[in-house]
């Protein structure tokens, strides 16, 4: 699929928060506060933060980003949405963040982070294109520099029938296919998406220097 399905995709989740006229109530993931598994992996792996570049792919409203600038990480969050990128800004008038509205296969060459957190992004975006966009994903982690991915994961791509479409795990193989080494794999049971036949994952990565 070419590129040109991306902006039916940065449409569509600019609808969600246009529509939404200023109320959280109608964001499904905007939970108002940081991700807690990514709490949890971020008090068991006690990564360097100090003076660390960080990036928050699909930011959202902006709260693991505030979470990991709070850390003593330098961080960069961006989304699709100029509405979302907004918010946060409007959230968080005097954050260290730097928010950006961007798309993830068109982003600055430049951009390497020592630390890359990607939570329900792959996911949200459609099977076609998922080597591409998780290659874009990969692309952002510097040498030595890790990668936190959190999403769905499902045993066949027959159950990829909805947005959000779950990850299989031949796809979680991409990100090694794109130069990063797989450090930790997790997965946990979840009651919300069980019925579906889905669990949640949770994958950790490194480049090699």
């Amino acid at each position: 699929m070419p590129d040109q399905e991306l902006p039916d995709n940065k449409q569509w989740f600019e609808s969600v928060y246009t529509n939404a006229n200023g109320s959280t109530d109608h964001i499904p993931w905007a939970d108002l506060q940081p991700n807690p598994y990514m709490m949890k992996w971020l008090e068991r792996e006690q990564l360097p933060a100090s003076g660390q570049s960080a990036v928050v792919i699909g930011c959202g409203l902006g709260d693991d980003a505030e979470e990991l600038a709070r850390r003593g990480f330098i961080v960069t969050a961006f989304d699709f949405s100029d509405t979302a990128i907004n918010w946060c800004k409007r959230r968080f008038p005097s954050s260290a963040v730097r928010y950006e509205v961007a798309d993830l296969l068109h982003l600055p060459p430049e951009w390497r982070f020592d630390f890359v957190l990607e939570i329900h992004t792959v996911h949200a975006l459609p099977v076609p294109i998922r080597r591409q966009v998780v290659e874009a994903v990969a692309g952002l982690v510097a040498p030595g520099g890790t990668l936190l991915a959190i999403g769905r994961l499902v045993e066949s791509a027959a159950l990829q029938t909805q947005r959000p479409w779950p990850l299989t795990r031949n796809e979680l193989h991409y990100f090694v296919e794109a130069g990063l080494a797989e450090t930790r794999a997790e997965t946990f049971h979840d009651d919300e998406i069980a019925a579906l036949g889905q669990v949640r994952f949770q994958m950790t990565y490194r480049r090699p220097t």
